[in-house]
């Protein structure tokens, strides 16, 4: 059911963009990148983060990490990654396959300005063998994303 949203979500708000799908899979970012023959970073991981009892999709380059102490000062807490049957309750999407897109429920999202260092890069679509393929600024603007830098190379 979680690619059949992503599905759904791009034929309403971006018909041309298809979900590429693999035999093998993308479930971490060095899978993801060998599967799709492209460089880690351009691989866009998303982490599910709790924010105030709310659901926060963090979108960064797959070789970047997090900062604690810049993402503290970005939003006043430390982070919290959601354990993965909560993130799949939440985002309707099983952990390898989280996305900003085809979401179960409301979710704020952000993206790291890693993203902006690559022309294209590849999110998951909602499995732990699917991708897309989006500029960062569309990916951002598809999905309502707010830009932030919480993350270091």
């Amino acid at each position: 059911m979680s690619i059949a949203s992503v599905r759904a979500f791009f034929q309403q708000h971006a018909p041309e963009v298809e979900v590429i799908e693999h035999a093998q899979s993308t479930a971490t970012v060095a899978m993801a990148a060998e599967a799709l023959g492209v460089t880690p970073g351009q691989i866009a991981k998303t982490l599910a983060l709790g924010l105030d009892d709310a659901l926060l999709l963090l979108v960064m380059a797959g070789d970047a990490r997090l900062d604690n102490q810049k993402f503290k000062a970005a939003f006043g807490t430390k982070p919290r990654m959601l354990p993965p049957e909560q993130t799949l309750a939440l985002t309707g999407h099983p952990v390898g396959g989280v996305c900003p897109f085809g979401l179960a429920g409301p979710a704020r999202i952000c993206c790291d300005v890693s993203l902006q260092a690559h022309a294209l890069v590849y999110p998951a679509a909602g499995s732990p063998n699917s991708a897309v393929c989006l500029a960062p600024t569309r990916l951002a603007e598809l999905v309502q994303a707010q830009w932030v830098d919480v993350g270091k190379a």
